[in-house]
């Protein structure tokens, strides 16, 4: 979940569906992509976005923007959100407790990496207005947190449990 789903949230969706598929698990793991805002919908992923993934052996083309619905909440188990602002939006937006305690912050997955980070390290920042540079950066953000996170559930995929 980001803010306009062109950068980061499409980055960390390939990223994280690739970790999954590569473990064998893509056929119990949905994994999405969406925005807090609408101005982008149905837009593709960003071209900075998109040939950050490449350079790394990615495919990000397939993308296609959307803003996040209340029934996502039903969908989804978690809702990774990339820094506060958005936390704030998706847990207002949240109709139970239950589906607030859903929304989760990406890099909280990655406490012991300190790649990339500013401040007290819990945003990944939106590399919109920046350069190529600062893709190349979220994106080993979004690696490194990616990986945290799927080591964090592979144990309940390997019980077979569904996520």
């Amino acid at each position: 979940m980001c803010t306009g789903n062109i950068c980061r949230s499409p980055m960390a969706s390939t990223v994280f569906r690739a970790r999954v598929t590569a473990a064998g698990y893509g056929d119990r793991v949905v994994v999405d992509s969406a925005a807090t805002g609408d101005w982008h919908v149905g837009e593709r992923a960003d071209s900075r976005t998109i040939a950050a993934l490449e350079n790394r052996g990615y495919d990000g083309s397939r993308h296609r923007a959307r803003q996040f619905e209340a029934a996502d909440f039903d969908r989804h188990d978690l809702v990774v959100v990339f820094d506060r602002g958005q936390e704030r939006i998706l847990r207002a937006w949240a109709p139970t407790e239950t589906d607030r305690s859903k929304v989760q912050l990406l890099l909280s997955f990655d406490r012991d990496s300190s790649v990339g980070r500013a401040g007290d390290g819990t945003d990944v920042p939106d590399p919109y207005y920046s350069d190529a540079a600062m893709f190349e950066t979220v994106l080993d953000m979004v690696e490194h947190a990616s990986t945290a996170l799927f080591r964090q559930i592979e144990p309940a995929l390997r019980q077979g449990s569904t996520t």
